[in-house]
């Protein structure tokens, strides 16, 4: 029997596989091949671009108003079809039922979101030093605008991307994961069954160095969003330098949490656990090390090793109410083997796991490690994957020291019952984000951006909108 194709979309069409070379997707939890995507081509990439670019005037005329419309008819398309696009995101992506469905539904929910703005964003009329003179700041589109995507949400990400894109009168052209395609080819399918503008939304498939750089290097392209590794960041950055790109970059994350004397212990553990499994501990923004005040350290341990004990692993297409799925890939579950061997080698303990779960599929057991110092990789290098390092401290301004000391600076925790403690942390703590008392997750309508390495510019509500903007300031001159 012979395995499904899936082709590109570009210009309103799923087009033919012009390079006659296809990828394997593999289904992690079982190894087995799913289906196959067109290895697309520069030549593909560019085709995309030129089909964004003719679309995207007449796109921009319409009323923003009318932009929200197609955005809502898209979240409308999700969600009747929302059984079968988290069906794919748990084969494909090796995601719970309960995530991949959640998923699909804020995707949903993200589109309407963004489509509510068409009458919110803003230009301004500013004081002039002349007198009849008027000062106004237009806000307009920025032409085409390119997503590149990673696989851990993979559905989601088309939308945090391209919502606030067309939304302001911007064509773009995604590239999916190589791991992760298929629930895309399914966002596009429901694109083209609503009847959406040719060439407004395109979609591209194959690897990073060819079609994600590609979509870099194009004078064509007025902006390059990449949610990825810090590498991918780093060659995009190079790529979309020669044409001065504006470029948005969500990459890795070391997430510290730090869990006060004072800290609700059952809320705080259970965040911190939910932080290592959801995913697979395959998330950039949770938690993956934790910074406990001596005063609890022994008993945050003890019920961590109880709670991780405790986490069930299997395949999510056969388990609705499995924990957490298997590693994205084979070579996810090498590099983590590795970080932990090394942990191990530099004095690390390892209290529960620490090595592959099954001969079939890509499970690594949840892992906890103690006996860990800060100068070691585990807790300085990103891990992406159930394992976390735990550190005790003595004072608060030792626990921000410590959690500070990260090349990343994406997201950061706090568990206290203390206003007083919770305010000077904050005032401290050099992160794009903090959460206090509660998970890592943040809401579509706050502003998801990264310091130091972690990235450059930011996605959701106002100030992810206004990414996808720039200005033109007109000065009149009455007579």
């Amino acid at each position: 029997m012979s395995l499904r194709q899936y082709l590109c979309y570009v210009d309103g069409q799923f087009i033919e596989n012009q390079s006659g070379r296809w990828i394997d997707v593999i289904n992690p939890a079982t190894e087995e091949t799913l289906y196959q995507i067109p290895q697309g081509s520069k030549e593909d990439a560019e085709r995309a671009i030129a089909a964004a670019k003719i679309a995207q005037p007449g796109w921009e005329a319409l009323p923003a108003v009318q932009r929200g419309g197609w955005l809502h008819q898209l979240a409308a398309g999700i969600r009747s079809r929302a059984a079968e696009i988290a069906a794919i995101i748990v084969a494909e992506g090796g995601k719970t039922q309960p995530l991949a469905k959640t998923e699909v539904l804020f995707t949903a929910d993200y589109l309407d979101y963004m489509a509510e703005w068409a009458r919110r964003y803003e230009g301004e009329i500013l004081q002039s030093d002349r007198a009849d003179e008027t000062i106004m700041v237009f806000k307009k589109a920025i032409g085409v605008t390119a997503g590149i995507l990673p696989w851990n949400f993979p559905f989601f990400l088309i939308a945090r991307k391209a919502a606030p894109a067309l939304l302001t009168g911007n064509t773009i052209v995604i590239k999916p994961s190589e791991l992760t395609p298929a629930n895309a080819m399914i966002f596009a399918d429901i694109a083209h069954q609503i009847g959406l503008p040719a060439g407004v939304f395109n979609l591209v498939t194959g690897f990073g160095p060819e079609v994600g750089q590609a979509l870099a290097a194009s004078p064509e392209v007025g902006m390059v969003s990449l949610t990825g590794s810090v590498g991918a960041g780093i060659a995009t950055l190079e790529t979309a330098a020669k044409n001065v790109t504006k470029v948005s970059l969500e990459l890795g994350g070391k997430a510290p949490a730090i869990v006060m004397n004072d800290a609700d212990l059952d809320l705080a553990v259970k965040a911190i656990v939910a932080s290592r499994i959801i995913n697979t501990g395959q998330v950039c923004n949770c938690t993956e090390r934790l910074y406990v005040q001596e005063g609890v350290y022994d008993e945050v341990v003890q019920r961590l090793t109880a709670a991780f004990l405790a986490v069930t692993s299997g395949d999510p297409a056969l388990h609705e109410t499995v924990d957490m799925g298997p590693l994205i890939s084979a070579d996810a579950l090498k590099r983590l083997e590795d970080k932990v061997a090394l942990a191990v080698q530099q004095g690390a303990t390892v209290v529960t796991g620490g090595k592959r779960k099954d001969s079939r599929g890509f499970f690594f057991e949840p892992t906890l490690l103690t006996n860990v110092r800060q100068e070691m990789a585990i807790v300085q290098q990103e891990t992406f994957g159930p394992v976390l390092p735990v550190i005790a401290f003595r004072t608060l301004d030792e626990a921000i020291a410590l959690a500070n000391d990260s090349e990343y600076g994406l997201t950061s925790s706090l568990f206290t019952e203390n206003l007083n403690t919770a305010m000077q942390a904050l005032k401290k703590l050099r992160f794009g984000e903090t959460y206090v008392n509660r998970e890592n997750f943040e809401a579509m309508q706050g502003f998801h951006a990264g310091w130091r390495k972690s990235g450059i510019g930011g996605a959701d509500g106002r100030h992810g909108l206004e990414e996808y903007l720039q200005t033109h300031v007109v000065y009149l001159q009455a007579h």
